[in-house]
Formats: structure tokens, sequence, C-alpha cells
């Protein structure tokens, strides 16, 4: 609805069919597929996994938040940092 790209990297990686990868690098992101969410507008054409049920579940009851963006934390934990605008995503920087 905001016209913005997903950019959502599991599905870089589902477009590259490495499911090994465990960092998107920049040159990943140029991968010519329709599931890389980077370069097309919107969802991909398909699932790129089967999801489970409490990812059912959470889809048809989502929380109710302002966050627009997301990354991975860069501490390796697995975690990841949430903001509401632009400006606070780029301070979620590893740099």
């Amino acid at each position: 609805q905001k016209g913005m790209p997903l950019q959502a990297d599991p599905t870089v990686k589902y477009a590259h069919g490495d499911f090994t990868i465990r960092r998107i690098t920049f040159e990943m992101l140029e991968i010519a597929s329709p599931f890389n969410t980077y370069k097309n507008i919107g969802l991909p054409p398909g699932p790129i996994g089967s999801a489970g049920l409490s990812a059912i579940q959470a889809v048809a009851n989502p929380a109710k938040s302002n966050y627009l963006f997301f990354r991975a934390s860069c501490d390796g934990s697995g975690t990841h940092q949430f903001a509401t605008t632009y400006e606070e995503h780029l301070n979620n920087d590893c740099d």
C-alpha cells in the first residue's frame, strides 16, 4: 500500500537457492528474480517456505505496531532491531 519494496533478506536467499547463507551481501541483492524483494515492489509471486501453525496464527492475528523497518542485530544473536522511521532504521546500522 505504501509503494515500498519489502526488502526481505529471506526472499533473496530463496532466489539464490542456497539456504545455508547466513548473511546477505550487497552483491546478492543484484540477482534477477521475481523473488528478489529488493528489486521488485510488493510481495513475491509465491511462498518461500512452509509456515508453521504459530506463523499462520501470527499473520491471522498480527500484533499492533508502527514498525516499518527491521534488520538483523549485529551481535550474531539471531534477534532483530525494529524502527518506525527510516532515520531510526539507519541508526540501527552495525557501524
